[in-house]
């Protein structure tokens, strides 16, 4: 090989040697930015003032009831001490410092609490657990109810089986629109028999429904068949979930769908508008359609955010 045919030689295996690097570069880049969905660690979600929590609330008998699905059932949660509704009560043992202290036995001092939820279950059958299972209590306690109800309706059966009432995956906007309607009916029975249920007086804390697609509605991305009018059926559900906490007087949203934008299958995507530099990392379990660990711990600051804006248990000098 002569002088000419060597630099030759050497310059064509530069550009290979580039061209592969560009592509492992690009390859890396792609998966990275597409499937990586690194959990991270720490404190996840808003922060919770500490101050209201260095006064007793109310010496009243208080109740805490969990309705609804997996999520308030703790499904995801490293332990049952991790799940929201229990953080709620209690802080667990291994609580991150910026929340200790911060829970409900801390201020009420008469305290108890039942969770009627069941992973998997949809709206339809949280009516019935309402009905069969939340007996009337004593006039003089008083509920603090949190709730997470209508996700399994949209997302089951994953498009394994044709769309139906409480399994609409897959679902035209058009197909839906009557279960849709369904929901609003029932939703409406369900909060009034809860309020039936507390002669003493209640609180409904609501909360609407997360996307576990950031917004941007790929099923795919979630491992799941493409669904052209998935989001439109969630906004519509949420639409109604809001709506009914801004008609009654003791019912209040839970922005959960606000809170975990960002924290989906396009968490490292900082050129969505949902990217969160601050925390750019996955909330969901495994399973896709439940939290993780720090999702949970984001749940349930959420939830006790929405109580000290508006529970009447506070003293005003307090909040």
């Amino acid at each position: 090989m002569n002088v000419a045919q060597q630099k030759l030689f050497r310059s064509r295996l530069r550009n290979i040697i580039v061209v592969g690097l560009l592509l492992c570069a690009a390859t890396y880049a792609y998966i990275h930015f597409t499937y990586a969905r690194p959990v991270g660690e720490g404190p996840a979600g808003p922060n919770v003032a500490a101050a209201p929590f260095e006064s007793i609330w109310s010496e009243r008998q208080v109740e805490l009831v969990g309705i609804g699905d997996s999520i308030t059932a703790g499904l995801g949660a490293k332990s049952i001490e991790h799940s929201y509704f229990n953080r709620l009560i209690n802080n667990p043992m291994d609580e991150y410092s910026d929340m200790q202290g911060k829970c409900l036995r801390r201020v009420l001092n008469n305290l108890t609490f039942e969770n009627l939820a069941v992973s998997g279950s949809t709206s339809l059958q949280h009516e019935e657990a309402i009905q069969s299972r939340l007996t009337v209590r004593d006039e003089n306690v008083f509920g603090l109810v949190v709730m997470t109800t209508g996700g399994n309706d949209i997302i089951h059966s994953y498009g394994r089986s044709p769309p139906r009432e409480g399994a609409m995956y897959g679902a035209t906007l058009s197909q839906a629109t009557p279960w849709i309607r369904n929901f609003e009916q029932r939703l409406a029975r369900m909060l009034d028999a809860i309020e039936l249920a507390f002669p003493g007086g209640c609180e409904i804390y609501l909360a609407d429904i997360y996307d576990p697609t950031d917004g941007v509605g790929d099923a795919p991305s979630i491992m799941l068949d493409h669904w052209p009018d998935g989001l439109a059926i969630h906004a519509q559900y949420n639409l109604i979930l809001r709506d009914a906490a801004s008609k009654r007087e003791n019912v209040f949203h839970v922005p959960l769908h606000e809170t975990f934008l960002g924290h989906g299958s396009h968490c490292r995507q900082f050129w969505r508008s949902t990217y969160d530099a601050s925390d750019p990392y996955y909330w969901f379990y495994s399973n896709v359609e439940d939290p993780n660990d720090r999702g949970y711990d984001a749940i349930r600051r959420v939830f006790l955010n929405a109580i000290l804006e508006h529970s009447q248990l506070i003293p005003e000098s307090i909040k």
